[in-house]
């Protein structure tokens, strides 16, 4: 039997210590340790808040290229029974990020010891998951003195199988916002409901007049959901509630349409405050801009990856999950593509599996792209 693969063995050491957005505080001593322990002479590394920067100096740098990966868990509970399921009770991996870091991680390793000609800079982001880290560390001093000039990322794809490279020359991921809304009227007994404003009604009949937003106000040619997940409202059984709250995400292909329906979404709300009488309260809560690939240089990976005997290519379409990777594409032209991982479970799900052969191909493939990208004249 061969041994483990020393990536795959780092991958099951951070699945055990999932941190959630801006507390990844055992993560980044993680990460910094491992870094350390390279001394590599060619390698500088800067701390943000719970993110890490690793900059490695090319031999004839001309440009800087970037490889970001994200570093946060999610309050998910576990199911996997792995024997190395999370240690941190309540959350989990559950959407690959200790994938994205062992494989940069492994990336990193290859160039600290053999640098290319270009810089490369490695973005450990803390907080994709919310309330959004890649915005707040692209406006960082770090970041504004390394900035690169193209830049690359990676998301497990568990319907993909593994060592399948997915992704099309433009747009991945959609505008992604959540949604909160919180409604009050007036409370009182069960028996005199003509003494009170209802918000368990009020916050029924919003639900039902969003569900007209996307049917009535966006292009058919165009995509947009809005979903409520959660509805939150009173006390107990016979006492008429005063408060209610609805929770819930919107998802949109393009800019124009985000604007629009959060338009439409807030002329709705004002005439639920008018029509029951109460007051409400809007908050989009964590907002994701667009996952949009340059479409020069997606190409030039699709070339790059159809010539490999590593990995399988497949063109994929546009999906309506959210990325704030996006907030990096659109200051800075790079690449997110979809790594299959083959799993029967999905993405944010409690028994997530993807398969971990597919660490040591990706960080093959990323390793000899990034030779051929950081040694081109």
């Amino acid at each position: 039997m061969s041994s483990m693969s020393p990536f795959v063995a780092i991958r099951r050491e951070l699945h055990q210590i999932p941190e959630i957005g801006f507390k990844e505080f055992k993560t980044q001593e993680y990460l910094l340790n491992y870094l350390k322990g390279l001394n590599s002479e060619h390698m500088e590394i800067k701390t943000w808040r719970t993110g890490i920067f690793v900059k490695i100096a090319g031999k004839n740098p001309r440009r800087i290229i970037g490889y970001r990966a994200d570093i946060d868990g999610l309050p998910i509970t576990e199911e996997t029974g792995f024997e190395f399921a999370s240690r941190h009770e309540g959350y989990m991996h559950a959407c690959g990020h200790d994938f994205h870091m062992s494989i940069a991680l492994g990336v990193l390793t290859y160039f600290a010891q053999n640098p290319c000609d270009d810089d490369l800079l490695f973005i450990f982001q803390p907080a994709e998951e919310g309330p959004g880290g890649a915005e707040p560390m692209l406006q960082s001093d770090i970041m504004k003195q390394w900035m690169p000039d193209m830049i690359l990322a990676l998301h497990i794809a568990p319907e993909y199988p593994a060592g399948t490279v997915a992704l099309n020359e433009g747009l991945l991921f959609a505008n992604t916002s959540e949604l909160f809304i919180d409604l009050k009227g007036k409370g009182g007994h069960a028996a005199y409901p003509h003494e009170t404003n209802d918000m368990v009604i009020a916050a029924c009949s919003l639900v039902n007049q969003l569900q007209t937003v996307v049917a009535r106000n966006v292009n058919p040619l165009d995509s947009a959901v809005i979903t409520i997940g959660k509805i939150t409202g009173g006390t107990v059984q016979n006492i008429i509630a005063e408060n209610a709250r609805l929770e819930g995400t919107i998802r949109t292909l393009s800019a124009q349409s985000m604007a629009k329906v959060k338009s439409r979404i807030e002329a709705l709300v004002k005439g639920v405050e008018t029509g029951y009488e109460c007051q409400a309260h809007i908050d989009y809560g964590a907002m994701y801009y667009q996952v949009e690939n340059d479409r020069e240089l997606a190409e030039e990976f699709i070339e790059y990856t159809e010539n490999s005997s590593l990995m399988n290519f497949q063109r994929c379409s546009e999906a309506m999950t959210g990325e704030d990777f996006g907030y990096m594409l659109k200051e800075i032209p790079g690449v997110m593509f979809w790594l299959g991982v083959s799993s029967e479970y999905g993405l944010h799900h409690s028994k997530l599996n993807p398969q971990e052969e597919a660490i040591d191909k990706a960080i093959r493939h990323l390793v000899g792209y990034l030779q051929f990208k950081g040694n081109q004249n």
